[in-house]
């Protein structure tokens, strides 16, 4: 069973390309197989490389790691006039 990210989800991702370690973040955007992930905590070696993606990666849904969900908000309700 797959779990469904959404925004605000903490998540780790794997290391790819540069990168040459995981590292953690909350998802921006999702995509219909991937997740935009806005790179909050990563290696140090890595920072030049994450200073260059702007402090974002686009990762496969599969390689991202939940950590954290994100809080869920109860649609509020107005009363009708």
């Amino acid at each position: 069973m797959t779990v469904e990210l959404k925004i605000g989800d903490y998540v780790q991702g794997k290391k790819f390309a540069s990168l040459e370690h995981d590292f953690k973040g909350e998802i921006e955007k999702v995509y219909e197989n991937s997740v935009l992930i806005l790179i909050k905590e990563f290696a140090q070696p890595d920072k030049p490389v994450v200073d260059e993606y702007n402090h974002r990666a686009v990762v496969r849904k599969g390689d991202a790691k939940l950590i954290k969900a994100a809080p869920v908000v109860a649609e509020k309700v107005e009363p009708e006039a």
